[in-house]
């Protein structure tokens, strides 16, 4: 993948402020790190938004910094679910010679002969997982093939998942990835007539004068 790097500044506005630089196009962050001080730092809304769209939380982000690069990752980013916009966001500075722990996404692919042959649905269980690798090992994301989900029941867990080198999965090789299920078929019950005695439906009248009383009752409230 292409390297990636954002611009940064020094950030002063701190608090409640912080509002005046998203009205400037500007998203608030912090950098933070083993052995590196936290900085408040502020990016270009619109080019940091365009980048994010194809980075996951296992893409070394480059933040160049006073003429500097540091690698990191992104660990939080706080989002206005109603407007779309980034709010803030955290960057852990990464050494590319330590190891380190994150998540990285699964992505179910192909598809499962057991979904046309027994009308089936493929349940998803765990949609990430935790490993351990250098920065630089860190895969996008793991693709995981369903294609042999040809049974009902039949399933898929971490401990199937393919080895990546230089990789560690550590997140508990029993966790579901992937279940076939039965599509349970719900079954209706169409609704029988009442006859009164005299041959006529007798719910029926019932259930419009009630209505009646209810909309009489509406109007005066």
């Amino acid at each position: 993948m292409e390297k990636i790097v954002l611009e940064a500044k020094k950030r002063d506005v701190i608090g409640k402020k912080v509002k005046t630089l998203r009205l400037e196009g500007k998203i608030p962050a912090v950098m933070y790190g083993r052995k590196f001080d936290a900085i408040p730092i502020e990016l270009d809304a619109h080019s940091t938004t365009q980048v994010l769209k194809k980075v996951s939380e296992s893409t070394i982000i480059n933040i160049s910094l006073d003429g500097k690069e540091h690698s990191a990752l992104i660990r939080d980013r706080q989002i206005d679910f109603i407007k779309g916009n980034i709010l803030h966001m955290d960057f852990q500075v990464v050494s590319l010679t330590e190891k380190i722990r994150t998540s990285v996404r699964i992505e179910l692919v192909g598809e499962a002969p057991a979904i046309e042959e027994f009308n089936a649905l493929v349940v998803s269980g765990l949609t990430e997982v935790e490993v351990e690798a250098l920065p630089q090992d860190l895969p996008e994301g793991i693709s995981v093939d369903v294609s042999g989900l040809d049974e009902i029941g039949k399933a898929i867990y971490v401990k199937d998942l393919p080895t990546i080198d230089k990789v560690e999965i550590l997140t508990d090789p029993e966790e579901l990835i992937a279940i076939t299920s039965a599509v349970k078929e719900e079954v209706i019950e169409e609704p029988t007539e009442e006859i009164t005695e005299e041959g006529e439906e007798g719910a029926e009248p019932e259930v419009i004068e009630r209505g009646k009383r209810e909309e009489e009752g509406s109007e005066e409230e």
